[in-house]
């Protein structure tokens, strides 16, 4: 069954990934659409990709680490009477792997600035809209580095076990309300995070997934789907989706090459 058809979705770093890939698939299924990223020539490509599925597609340069940008992009929404009826919080990235007395600290304020405050901007501008209105799902992109940590994954683990708290937070906080709460948190994804982590060099990259099958984009966005495609009565608070290959953060299949 297909509850998704005429909902309204916000989606946060929506011009590559698994942003993007989350917007084809809502499209797909007849949803509206708005679209927030910092590269808005991407936005306004995948706009005109989206066309042809006949769905309302709004969308905005907003980075979420501009408290104001967000809050001010928020009050136009509600003035327009566009409240959306699912917040996916996609907005991150990782920058760096080093040990944590090696490393850059502009690493770590892009990470803990994008993934857990650019998060909460967000959060805090939408839900108490969704509550206002009495209905509403909110989606968070987490990790399993929310569920393990690495070496030298520190700042990063750091924020995504921040997400995994903040996600357990929210749905305490919105008890009484219809409003809910999931986190997906998937394990290795070939999109540009890794190459966005090493800072554009696509050797080292295309490394971080040799010899084994990762997940895609599209994988996590079908996750994404099923969640908020269940019964309003039925939440799920927290999904790990992983490659086949991989079974933990530590342990991964990998082919000789």
């Amino acid at each position: 069954m297909n509850r998704l058809q005429g909902k309204l979705v916000l989606i946060t770093g929506a011009s590559a990934g698994i942003g993007a890939a989350c917007a084809r698939r809502y499209a797909a299924v007849g949803s509206n659409l708005i679209l927030w990223a910092r590269r808005s020539n991407r936005l306004e490509a995948l706009a005109a990709e989206l066309a042809p599925h006949n769905v309302s597609v709004h969308t905005a340069r907003i980075d979420v680490r501009d408290r104001d940008a967000v809050f001010r992009a928020a009050q136009e929404l509600r003035d327009a009477g566009l409240v959306p009826d699912i917040l996916v919080n996609n907005a991150g990235l990782a920058s760096g792997l080093d040990k944590l007395h090696e490393g850059d600290p502009e690493d770590w304020d892009r990470m803990i600035d994008t993934n857990i405050k650019g998060l909460l901007n967000v959060t805090r501008a939408i839900v108490p809209l969704m509550v206002e209105r009495g209905r509403g799902h909110v989606v968070n992109i987490g990790s399993t580095a929310g569920h393990q940590v690495y070496p030298k994954g520190n700042v990063y683990n750091a924020t995504k076990f921040a997400v995994r708290a903040l996600n357990e937070g929210m749905a305490l906080d919105l008890v009484g309300t219809p409003i809910r709460v999931s986190s997906i948190d998937p394990g290795f994804v070939r999109t540009e995070f890794s190459r966005v982590r090493f800072h554009g060099d696509d050797a080292r990259s295309e490394d971080v997934y040799r010899g084994f099958q990762p997940l895609s984009g599209d994988d996590v966005a079908d996750a994404v789907l099923y969640v908020t495609n269940l019964p309003e009565h039925v939440d799920i608070q927290n999904l790990v989706i992983l490659p086949t290959a991989q079974r933990n953060v530590y342990v991964t299949h990998r082919e000789a090459q």
